[in-house]
């Protein structure tokens, strides 16, 4: 997921998996600009990786764990594709040194 690639979509995602914030909340938590971090969350939602929900004139966001447990399976894919990988690579260097 594209999305959650950039180190600080990242760490917005970290932030809000503790629990929903506001968007205030969320940038002073970072040493970027506070458009620039309106930005990454616009990202995010428009991914489908954050939720929002508006208060009166405030932005609460969170996490949609769907989401998450989409990105937690396609890791887990890559992950068992490396193994194989690996281990194949691994009996060709044992075949190898016989």
């Amino acid at each position: 997921m594209e999305a959650i690639g950039e180190p600080n979509r990242r760490r917005v995602v970290e932030v809000l998996v503790a629990g929903e914030r506001s968007a205030g909340e969320i940038a002073a938590g970072f040493d970027i600009s506070r458009p620039a971090v309106s930005q990454h969350l616009r990202v995010l939602v428009e991914a489908g990786v954050l939720r929002v929900r508006n208060q009166g004139r405030q932005r609460f966001y969170s996490v949609d764990s769907a989401a998450l447990d989409e990105v937690g399976d396609w890791l887990e894919a890559q992950r068992g594709r490396w193994n194989t990988a690996l281990d194949a690579l691994e009996r060709a260097m044992d075949e190898g040194e016989s």
